[in-house]
């Protein structure tokens, strides 16, 4: 990561690919309308549908800023949990996350169950 940008902005290519994907998907709202119409599906389908499709690429976008927001959010959490280590110089516990347990009952199931079996 560059050193002069702040570590919560989104990186331009990142960025930029995002933008594209919303300018295609809102040209194909508008596109597949057309191309019905001109197949002779009725006006009224073809409305639906460019609606439709609209509803959908709104969704796609909220979600796909959402994410992004969160990755650029957990990068930040991450560099200030680098930089914390570099400055204290101390080990600091590692954040797993919501399903990564540590300790016993982390390695559940499979075929390897430990001494407890009749076959040692």
């Amino acid at each position: 990561m560059h050193p002069s940008r702040p570590p919560s902005t989104p990186r331009p290519g990142g960025e930029r690919a995002t933008t594209d994907l919303i300018r295609w998907a809102a040209f194909s709202c508008a596109l597949v309308p057309v191309v019905l119409l001109w197949y002779g599906t009725s006006l009224a389908g073809a409305t639906a549908t460019a609606l439709g499709l609209a509803a959908v690429t709104a969704v796609c976008r909220l979600l796909l800023r959402q994410s992004e927001r969160g990755a650029a959010r957990l990068l930040a959490e991450e560099e200030d949990a680098r930089g914390a280590r570099t400055t204290e110089h101390a080990p600091q516990a590692h954040h797993r996350g919501r399903r990564q347990r540590t300790g016993t009952g982390s390695h559940r199931g499979g075929r390897h169950s430990g001494g407890n079996s009749p076959a040692g």
